[in-house]
């Protein structure tokens, strides 16, 4: 789809300098997007790393957008809203400003970057996160999504144009880390794009703080308000990821996304509950050792090693304070309170489209819930019959996945009345 006429043309490629890594950020304006480019001021202030800011993509927040454009002089913005475009054209008098759906995806095309960080809720960046990709950029991924809906699209793309594919999840780089500690893999000399060696790994297990409703009856869970659902105990974070907390629908995107990042069929996929949210994943090998990935819920930490990995640098996160290890908890989860991490072994299991309807359906069941036009207990259930009633087809083209996408959405939109 054409850009709108708010936009500017895309700018000429400037070549980059010999050594320095010049990043992109997709989302910029989100809860990672702003950590996303504390690290990188951090890393280049410091003295760490040669590392510049070439071009910020953001939704529809332009104020903020502007702010961050003012300080770090990228070469091009994009944004998605277009009722925004002339706000920030106005404002950045001389920098190409790009507008519409697909601005985001234009601005990776158009500028001469190695770094992507992928950082757009939902599956809005899934082909701008593709077209770094094909252009062999280090992808620093926190978009889930992308590979909950595109997995089977992604990695071979990874492979074919050798774009390193580096998770910021928090709990996807903990067992990156575990993983990367063990030394060159066997399937690719410890290269990320090809994924660390599992070949000994027993089993990873995620863990999940819990969300807001850990202790909360699943009676009085499911008439949560909004307002309930969105005070989540551990981290701040966005409206759609801390809902998805909420329903542990986030826990299972995360599943699947790991299913992908690590090359693990479901069996080999595990869940613990840990509120105090100091270990960040473990990863239990052949031979019974299991190693973890533990510090304080400071997203800075995970962003950093995907910018610095394989090194570490000197970070800006904040340190352990040790008197919180005199308690670490941690329980199993309720898979019948929490039916979404069900699911997510299914969606694994069943394959194809799957992942694009399972994501689809939970994102315009959150919205509506957001909206206020449904009860929070029925968010899972709309995706349940979702998938139930979309059965996978092969996803071997992203339009396959866009249509299996939209049919999701249409289909839980009917449900609700959205239509």
């Amino acid at each position: 789809m054409p850009t709108e006429t708010h936009s500017t043309s895309a700018p000429d490629p400037i070549p980059a300098p010999p050594g320095q890594r010049r990043l992109i950020v997709l989302g910029s304006t989100g809860s990672i997007g702003v950590n996303t480019l504390r690290v990188a001021e951090h890393l280049a202030s410091a003295g760490l790393m040669n590392i510049k800011v070439v071009g910020l993509a953001a939704g529809r927040n332009a104020q903020r957008l502007i702010e961050q454009a003012r300080e770090f002089h990228p070469q091009a913005v994009a944004v998605a809203d277009l009722a925004c475009a002339s706000e920030v054209k106005k404002a950045l008098p001389g920098t190409p400003v790009l507008a519409g759906p697909e601005a985001a995806r234009e601005l990776v095309q158009s500028l001469d970057a190695t770094d992507l960080t992928a950082a757009i809720v939902g599956s809005a960046g899934i082909q701008a996160t593709l077209a770094g990709i094909q252009k062999g950029m280090r992808i620093g991924l926190a978009n889930k999504e992308t590979l909950v809906a595109a997995g089977a699209l992604v990695k071979p793309l990874c492979r074919a144009h050798h774009a390193p594919l580096l998770p910021v999840d928090s709990e996807h780089s903990a067992i990156f880390q575990c993983l990367a500690s063990q030394g060159p893999g066997a399937r690719g000399k410890g290269q990320a794009d090809c994924g660390p060696d599992t070949s000994h790994v027993k089993r990873i297990v995620l863990t999940a703080s819990g969300g807001p409703f850990r202790t909360v009856p699943r009676e009085k869970m499911v008439q949560a308000t909004v307002e309930e659902a969105l005070n989540h105990p551990t981290w701040k974070m966005g409206a759609k990821i801390t809902i998805d907390s909420a329903t542990l629908m986030n826990k299972a995107l995360e599943i699947i996304e790991a299913h992908w990042l690590f090359d693990l069929p479901s069996d080999k996929i595990a869940v613990i509950v840990h509120p105090q949210s100091i270990a960040h994943s473990f990863v239990e090998f052949t031979d019974h050792s299991i190693l973890a990935q533990l510090g304080p819920p400071d997203m800075k930490t995970p962003i950093q090693y995907a910018l610095t990995w394989p090194g570490r640098l000197a970070g800006c996160s904040q340190p352990m304070d040790w008197s919180r290890l005199g308690q670490l908890e941690f329980f199993p989860p309720d898979f019948d309170k929490f039916p979404a991490l069900k699911l997510a072994y299914d969606v694994i299991d069943a394959g194809g489209t799957a992942g694009a309807v399972f994501n689809a359906a939970n994102e315009a069941a959150m919205a509506a819930f957001l909206d206020r036009k449904i009860r929070f207990g029925r968010i899972v259930d709309l995706v349940a019959q979702a998938l139930a009633a979309l059965p996978p087809r092969p996803a071997d083209t992203l339009e396959a996945i866009l249509a299996a996408d939209q049919a999701a959405r249409d289909f839980v939109n009917n449900l609700i009345g959205n239509r």
